[in-house]
């Protein structure tokens, strides 16, 4: 389970072996062994010994901010990239191995996309066409990705951006046309979102990095050395680049809880034009979200939690490398 500490003033600690979760005078306890994952939310502590017990448990703990971003991340020594791997993962990301390896994600993505459309069934039914239309030119964009040429993301790297970003304003464009009307937007918007669909999906992107971080730390390969992203210094690129195939499953979440229309508008904060999840609308979508992500699917003929389809790919990166 995912140990979630969201409300203000919530204070993790150890009793008799067990984690005690306090919220004033309340307390509740979790057995350790439970507990895959630790996250806390502004306004929430951690003691020194709850650190301590996560780290022996092999139990990673996140800090998140108010989006569901996560800013730090506090894992077991166990953990870490081997400096075999650290150098490989450098020429893998300059050569062309790494350029079809990002083709193939960004290929996968976009495919993901039409899967994601052909979910929409708009009541006005002239919107079929539309979204027909945008299936189309996704498909086109994906092609022309997996035409891409080159020794390396060196020089291609604008290219791919490009075409990935104009089958992501295709494919968001269409999205924010055709959901219900309290869900409809204009486009992708971050910090902060300018509406309730983009406050959910920047909140289940942000529960999605942390993630693909962890599954690529407990690989032992290096967050910040990526290979499409890799010019952002102090960022964890290679995260930005593995989490692309898999942003589906937090559209798919955020997506379905719009056409089954239960995210409210009493479940979002709004300041100065800004929407933000209150603590309502976050224990709904983190319910979602984890729900989803450990419900067990087949995949290159594996049954397995999708968290864990993340690590084992991951984890196949990281043996290529070696």
């Amino acid at each position: 389970m995912q140990l979630i500490i969201n409300k203000k003033g919530a204070k993790l600690g150890i009793r008799e072996g067990r984690y005690r979760l306090r919220v004033g005078e309340e307390a509740q306890y979790v057995a350790p062994a439970k507990v895959r994952s630790i996250l806390l939310q502004p306004g929430t502590s951690i003691t020194h010994e709850a650190v301590r017990m996560a780290v022996t448990q092999e139990t990673e703990i996140l800090f998140v901010d108010e989006t569901g971003f996560p800013f730090a991340r506090l894992w077991s020594h166990r953990y870490g990239s081997v400096s075999t791997i650290r150098k490989n993962q450098v020429a893998f990301g300059q050569g062309p191995a790494g350029l079809d390896w990002i083709k193939g994600l960004l290929a996968r993505k976009l495919e993901n996309q039409t899967v994601i459309l052909a979910l929409l069934q708009p009541d006005d039914v002239t919107q079929l066409p539309e979204i027909q239309q945008a299936a189309a030119q996704i498909e086109h964009y994906r092609g022309r990705i997996l035409g891409v040429e080159g020794e390396g993301t060196g020089t291609v790297a604008g290219t791919l951006r490009g075409l990935e970003g104009s089958s992501g304003r295709v494919y968001f464009q269409t999205l924010g046309r055709c959901l219900p009307p309290l869900y409809q937007f204009d486009g992708r918007s971050q910090r902060p979102a300018r509406d309730m669909f983009n406050a959910l999906l920047n909140y289940a992107y942000g529960m999605l990095y942390g993630t693909v971080e962890g599954a690529l730390i407990q690989a032992g390969l290096d967050p910040y050395l990526g290979v499409l992203h890799r010019d952002e210094h102090n960022r964890p690129v290679l995260v930005y680049d593995m989490i692309e195939p898999y942003r589906v499953w937090a559209e798919y979440v955020v997506v379905r809880l719009c056409l089954d229309q239960v995210m409210f508008e009493e479940f979002f904060e709004v300041q100065q034009g800004g929407y933000w999840l209150n603590g309502q609308g976050k224990r709904v979508l983190i319910h979602a979200m984890n729900d989803y992500l450990d419900e067990t699917i087949e995949m290159s003929g594996e049954k397995q939690p999708r968290r864990r389809h993340i690590l084992r790919e991951a984890q196949a990166l990281a043996q290529r490398l070696k």
